[in-house]
């Protein structure tokens, strides 16, 4: 996730971090300069077309669909960024459930090779679900000192979250721990389960398809007629102001797919990795 001072303008009006639209809409933005380039030439100098054409009032749909176009890109826009705050709702519950169940088992448990294993196996939650979300494959060996064997064929957080809880039930087998405090801790442990499924139904259930097309296919449209009506007023400066309403538009519907999947590499998704790394010094700290 980028990090940067809200408060210095300088910086975010002349620096172009790699994230920013700006780079990737740049080869858009030369073609459909030179679109606007060809529509003047032919309208200003091959066609001739007088002030009273009727190509003039292509303008009057832009002013009635400008309108329409901006309700769709606000609803786009807030509905990733809903989801982008959701996915870090989540890490964040993960984070101070990891710390409870820490603080609570290193209260309850007094033989350190108990401690040693949920010192362990915590952390490796964290870890297992962020590698799970981004769909990278993962080492058997999470770290030194334990063995955690785990088949890549099935759902790798549930196999951590399953030798989690069978842990806790031999301990409690054992009398370590008594029944009141299994009730107690297994709110935490429930808790890492239901987790990963609200992650999981964000980054499987992405933006309806059709919707998605029809506001890319929007834009195009509105861009593309946009020069053979202002060519009229502007003559030859459409072609700026045609490439920077294009920038506009297409740079929000890039901010909202990239936030969408808050779970990704790109620049601005959630540091999982971060919150997964503090997730193991916390735990260690405690236990």
């Amino acid at each position: 996730m980028v990090q940067y001072n809200p408060k210095d303008w300088i910086t975010f009006i002349f620096r172009f971090h790699k994230s920013d639209t700006f780079r990737q809409l740049i080869p858009m933005m030369i073609t459909i300069g030179l679109f606007s380039y060809g529509v003047a030439y032919l309208e200003i100098e091959y066609w001739k077309l007088a002030q009273t054409s009727h190509v003039k009032n292509i303008t009057i749909m832009h002013g009635m669909l400008g309108f329409v176009i901006s309700l769709l890109l606000v609803f786009r826009t807030n509905t990733a960024y809903d989801r982008w705050w959701e996915g870090r709702k989540h890490w964040g519950a993960l984070v101070n459930n990891s710390r409870n169940l820490a603080i609570k088992l290193s209260a309850i448990l007094k033989e350190e090779h108990d401690k040693k294993f949920f010192k362990r196996v915590i952390p490796a939650y964290a870890s297992i679900l962020q590698k799970h979300l981004r769909d990278e494959e993962t080492a058997k060996m999470l770290f030194d000192d334990l063995d955690l064997e785990i088949d890549h064929h099935k759902h790798r957080p549930n196999q951590i979250a399953k030798m989690l809880f069978q842990k806790i039930h031999d301990l409690h087998v054992s009398g370590k721990i008594s029944g009141d405090q299994l009730i107690i801790i297994n709110n935490e442990v429930q808790s890492f389960t239901d987790i990963c499924g609200a992650c999981e139904r964000i980054k499987n259930t992405p933006i309806p398809y059709s919707y998605s097309a029809f506001i890319k296919k929007f834009i195009f449209f509105y861009i593309m007629t946009l020069p053979f009506g202002y060519v009229f007023n502007l003559g030859y400066y459409v072609i700026p102001i045609v490439v920077f309403t294009f920038y506009v538009l297409a740079s929000l519907e890039l901010i909202a797919e990239e936030i969408e999947d808050p779970f990704g590499n790109d620049a601005n998704d959630l540091p999982t990795e971060k919150l997964a790394s503090n997730i193991k010094k916390h735990v260690e700290e405690i236990l």
